[in-house]
């Protein structure tokens, strides 16, 4: 059948449209990216030129034109590729030098035809008609294009809220929500200047969905196998356009991903606990679950960093933030509090279970840190819910409790508490 040779062949036109630019993009960082902006850009006017006048029939009566189905989604699914491995910065470069280019040409025909032509053979004179439709189509195209680039890298970002890192399902949304809304757009303007049918409107669409899950597959094949993540290395500068503000965005999510983290230790920080710490025991509360908050202190840090210096403390720290993240469950958090001080959050478990945990912590750092030839040793408090609702500054008051009980005990000791409903006594727990 005609229609699946045609399905097959634009399969096919798809596969060698995204090796060779890809390649090209894979190959950016020894021929510059200016070779593949070239390529994509030289594919414009046919890309127009098709989805203006050559159409071609597909099984269940699309009516679909390779260069809006395969090119234009390829040009856009490639473009969300340069922002992936880019930023929206470089993405913007292709589509305004397009929009400028294409205004040029507009420009530029409508002075040429004001020349007096030397007739150089019969019937080869210049069709200004097409060139004033394929200008026309061009601008109103790359316009839509530069909506859609905006709308489909921020449908991609903030489709991690929901679909995390998997990488298909997001393109597949972002590509396909957004050329819903381009073969909308684009086509409102082909039916002003061509007088297109629906039927080119719907079985577009269709078209351009299927090329959505081909490309979805191809650039995230790529994603995985033909470039590993690597940093980026950027300079600041000032938001001045929408493309620059997306990345300024993309800078600040990074920015807060990292922000909470204390540079010493890689431990959050003091106000993450004072946010996500307190997030944390509220739920808990109100679930009814029991969480714990485990104090840790190291024993005599002040005399020890004063004798050897801030550089030798500082070792001894990061030493001990090891021990701590290595020593406690997956799932729990670990915060540095202060200079010489460290919190862990610990989710459903029970008050002896809590004391065992920072039982093994104390124990663990009392092996293996060491400096100047003396074992380090901590002191740790302990304080647990017995699951009424308990707010974080009672907890961390009944491990601060616990702390220093453990410090008038000798050092080098975990004490527990557990709270309780009413005025009920609080349990301690002793291990040496």
């Amino acid at each position: 059948m005609p229609e699946l040779y045609n399905l097959a062949l634009l399969a096919g036109d798809a596969l060698v449209y995204f090796a060779v630019l890809a390649g090209l993009f894979r190959l950016r960082h020894r021929l510059g990216i200016g070779a593949f902006f070239c390529a994509l850009g030289v594919m414009h006017f046919i890309e127009t030129y098709l989805a203006s006048i050559f159409y071609i029939a597909l099984p269940a009566g699309i009516v679909t034109s390779p260069g809006s189905s395969v090119l234009f989604t390829g040009k856009l699914m490639l473009l969300l590729l340069v922002y992936i491995r880019e930023d929206a910065k470089v993405v913007r470069q292709p589509i305004y030098g397009l929009l400028i280019g294409n205004l040029l040409m507009v420009l530029l025909a409508a002075l040429m035809r004001h020349h007096s032509l030397a007739q150089l053979a019969p019937g080869a004179a210049a069709d200004f008609a097409l060139i004033d439709q394929m200008g026309a189509l061009m601008v109103w195209g790359t316009a839509v294009l530069f909506v859609d680039c905006i709308l489909i890298v921020i449908l991609y970002e903030h489709s991690r809220t929901w679909l995390k890192d998997r990488v298909f399902p997001r393109l597949a949304l972002a590509g396909s929500v957004v050329l819903t809304f381009d073969q909308v757009a684009f086509y409102c303007g082909l039916h002003l200047l061509t007088g297109a049918p629906v039927s080119v409107l719907i079985g577009g669409w269709a078209a351009k969905m299927g090329a959505v899950a081909i490309y979805s597959v191809l650039v995230g094949c790529y994603l995985r196998f033909a470039e590993r993540p690597i940093g980026r290395q950027r300079k600041e500068t000032r938001v001045a356009d929408v493309f620059e503000m997306l990345t300024y965005r993309e800078r600040y999510e990074d920015l807060l991903a990292r922000t909470g983290r204390d540079a010493l230790t890689g431990a959050y920080d003091r106000g993450r606990l004072e946010t996500a710490g307190r997030q944390t025991i509220a739920a808990a509360g109100e679930a009814a679950r029991p969480v714990s908050l485990i104090l840790i202190d190291i024993d005599n840090f002040k005399t020890f960093n004063d004798r050897l210096g801030h550089a030798v403390g500082d070792a001894v720290i990061r030493s001990i933030a090891k021990e701590v993240m290595a020593a406690v469950r997956a799932s729990d958090t670990v915060f540095r509090f202060g200079g010489d001080e460290f919190v862990v959050i610990c989710e459903d478990v029970t008050a002896e279970a809590a004391v065992a945990l920072g039982e093994r912590v104390r124990r663990e750092i009392a092996t293996n840190v060491e400096s100047d030839g003396s074992r380090v040793t901590v002191s740790i408090g302990v304080a647990t819910t017995a699951g009424d609702v308990v707010d974080y500054d009672s907890l961390f008051q009944l491990a601060d409790r616990c702390l220093y009980q453990a410090k008038a005990a000798g050092r080098n000791c975990t004490i527990g508490g557990r709270t309780a409903a009413g005025d009920a006594p609080v349990r301690l727990v002793y291990s040496v």
